[in-house]
């Protein structure tokens, strides 16, 4: 692996990062392990901080806070938060080759950007501008052509423009990355990438960030009760309401 762990320094979050410190999470961040498996998943409720924990391990790890490669430098909105700066990375001394933060809500920003400085006729990216493409196209395009192993990949909620088939491509790739000797560090709501073989699942909630088996997680046991018996589900909840 080449983040054995995240680590929080002490310190207190002020200005306008004190909202950090509401977000449990955040709050109670000691040391996450990373060591053990090449996936590691970050899951929660929406607003539990994956990606505001994502965001900042990325951004120490010198990638451009909207995303893409080590090298990609652009900014259209300075909105990430200073929780970079208080995260240590513990690293392995080996240094991936190849790295890649691809994150759903500022992709747009990253093929505008691409399409700027792009002189290889979009080589690495099928071929195509990736506004040329459907965002389940370009999306998966990127991770297929432009992904080549032996690197360390964060992507935040991957599944966002993808349909279900399209997802199990993404975990095809994904194994082909692990083969390649890369990790993969992934904050996700789909049970379909969750089931990635082997991998770490943390979850995220009011009690901190705690390791969680798959069987376990809400997306799984939702997810299985709603396909065992949709009307059933279905009548519950609009009796509900």
């Amino acid at each position: 692996m080449y983040i054995r762990s995240i680590e929080l320094l002490d310190g207190e979050f002020t200005g306008e990062d004190a909202y950090l410190a509401s977000i449990p999470a955040i709050r109670g961040l000691d040391r996450v392990d990373l060591s053990a498996r090449p996936v590691t998943f970050f899951v929660g409720e929406n607003g539990s901080g994956k990606s505001t924990l994502l965001e900042a391990v990325a951004v120490a790890a010198g990638f451009n806070p909207e995303g893409g490669s080590l090298n990609l430098r652009f900014a259209t909105a300075d909105t990430h938060s200073s929780l970079y700066s208080r995260l240590r990375l513990v690293r392995e001394p080996q240094r991936p080759r190849d790295g890649y933060f691809l994150r759903a809500e500022s992709f747009y920003n990253v093929a505008s950007a691409l399409d700027e400085i792009d002189d290889t006729g979009y080589r690495s990216y099928g071929g195509r501008s990736l506004h040329r493409q459907s965002h389940g196209e370009s999306f998966l395009s990127l991770v297929l052509n432009r992904l080549g192993g032996t690197g360390l990949y964060i992507f935040d909620e991957p599944e966002a423009a993808l349909s279900p088939s399209r997802q199990l491509a993404l975990l095809c790739a994904m194994h082909r990355l692990v083969q390649a000797r890369s990790q993969l560090l992934i904050a996700t709501h789909s049970p379909i990438l969750m089931a990635y073989p082997g991998a770490a699942i943390y979850l995220l909630d009011e009690q901190g960030i705690t390791p969680v088996a798959y069987e376990d997680t809400e997306h799984f046991q939702v997810t299985r009760s709603f396909l065992q018996d949709p009307a059933r589900m279905l009548k519950a909840l609009f009796a509900e309401g």
